[in-house]
């Protein structure tokens, strides 16, 4: 196991393990490199229980549980766009106990998506290892009549400020934005505290179309209950501009 030698783990969306905060002390250290983990470890989502990030936490949780050989708790601290989970890892004991599992472009978004963010991120939070790089999925419910991006964009068109859209969390915001600013389009945007949440509201036809983690997208649209029409482009697949979306 790597010498521990800063704050708490932390994991994210190009999927991290990383660390922030203050250093601790050459003895704490080498106390850590030979002993750690000496007890049980928790592991931080920043999203509610049966959210797609929760399911990642817990995936990660459960390949790590053979090389700590410790218990491993996965602790939910949701609300405030990940924010209420940031704070409290930037704020605890740095012993290398507390491993935040979470998206480094939902922290560097929440850096400019708040006046006052609580914890800055460049400084308390420092990123050390990826774990797997994912995009965010536009999708619309399987009932709907739009079958591809530019006939969503025509509908979104022909509503103008009676579209509406949803997102689930700070990438998603981010990248929902994006899909407007690229096509001049101004729905109004509907925050959901998981995809699940907004499902209701997609059959219903409350909302037209949701930024969605790949977890919740990819699952639904195998039960036949969502429409995939497209995914951003993360830095490592992209060779045109930001403003590209792929089609699904």
């Amino acid at each position: 196991m790597a010498r521990i030698n800063r704050r708490d783990l932390v994991v994210g969306s190009s999927a991290v393990l990383g660390s922030g905060g203050l250093p601790l002390s050459s003895a704490q250290a080498q106390e850590s490199a030979a002993d750690y983990p000496s007890r049980e470890v928790k592991f931080v989502c920043a999203f509610p229980a049966g959210s797609g990030a929760d399911v990642y936490v817990r995936y990660f949780a459960e390949r790590m549980r053979p090389a700590f050989k410790r218990t491993i708790m996965v602790e939910n601290r949701a609300g405030a766009n990940g924010n209420i989970a940031t704070t409290y890892v930037a704020r605890a004991k740095p012993d290398g106990y507390t491993i935040y599992v979470h998206a480094p472009s939902a922290l560097a978004a929440n850096m400019h998506l708040f006046k006052n963010p609580p914890v800055d991120a460049a400084k308390e939070i420092v990123i050390a290892a990826t774990i797997n790089r994912q995009p965010f999925m536009l999708t619309v419910h399987a009932s709907s009549p739009v079958k591809t991006v530019p006939e969503l964009v025509e509908l979104l068109m022909k509503k103008g400020d009676k579209a509406s859209y949803g997102t689930t969390a700070p990438t998603s915001k981010v990248a929902g934005a994006w899909f407007n600013k690229v096509y001049g389009l101004n729905p109004v945007e509907i925050a959901y505290k998981t995809g699940g949440d907004s499902m209701n509201d997609m059959q219903s036809g409350a909302i037209d179309y949701v930024m969605h983690d790949p977890v919740h997208a990819v699952a639904n649209v195998a039960n036949g209950s969502l429409r995939m029409l497209g995914v951003t482009v993360t830095p490592s697949m992209r060779k045109e501009p930001l403003a590209t979306f792929a089609t699904a």
